[in-house]
């Protein structure tokens, strides 16, 4: 009969999220995991395989709850431009109160992996494709309503907010104020 699990795999993929977002890929040791999970490096490589199979669940447990929740925020109640500009605040408050400046995991693994890594790559390809669908959906509601210009193209303007969120998820890694990122979020917000 074997022993049971002296961990709980859910948590354990929370905290290797932590790390691998902290540290990214190539930063973060198998040693980090373990520190950060608590259990030996036979019992991580018995739960999840590899460092890299840890990781796939890590990123897609990101995308679960951060896309998730700022696809939600964009799809409250009220005027479009309000909403939006809402949730582009939210994003760079979050990122400035982040004691590490984590940024966006997404961002920072597109950065580190696309090209090198087939499975982080397409990871966050689906990630930002999900994220860019939300935006251009937001834009075809905003021209319903009339707070955007009919003639304006929602594919266009979905690709250039998701550009707009991944510069500003990495300007606030190093922002000293939220000063520049607000007025980039309003310049963004105004140019619709």
């Amino acid at each position: 009969m074997g022993r049971p699990k002296q961990f709980d795999p859910d948590a354990a993929v929370e905290h290797a999220m932590d790390v691998f977002w902290r540290k990214g890929y190539a930063g973060t040791t198998p040693q980090d995991l373990v520190d950060a999970i608590g259990i030996g490096k036979g019992s991580l490589y018995n739960a999840f395989g590899s460092k890299h199979a840890l990781f796939e669940q890590a990123l897609r447990r990101y995308r679960d709850s951060q896309a998730g929740a700022l696809i939600e925020m964009l799809e409250e109640s009220g005027p479009v431009k309000a909403r939006l500009r809402k949730t582009l605040v939210f994003l760079a408050e979050m990122d400035l109160a982040d004691p590490d400046r984590r940024g966006c995991m997404a961002v920072n693994t597109a950065a580190e992996l696309a090209g090198t890594d087939p499975v982080a790559t397409e990871l966050v390809q689906r990630m930002f494709a999900q994220t860019e669908d939300a935006f251009r959906a937001l834009i075809e509601e905003g021209q319903r309503s009339g707070e955007i210009a009919a003639e304006r193209d929602p594919v266009a303007l979905g690709s250039l907010l998701l550009n707009t969120v991944a510069g500003l998820r990495i300007m606030a890694r190093v922002a000293e104020s939220p000063d520049r990122l607000i007025r980039v979020i309003d310049a963004t917000v105004d140019s619709l």
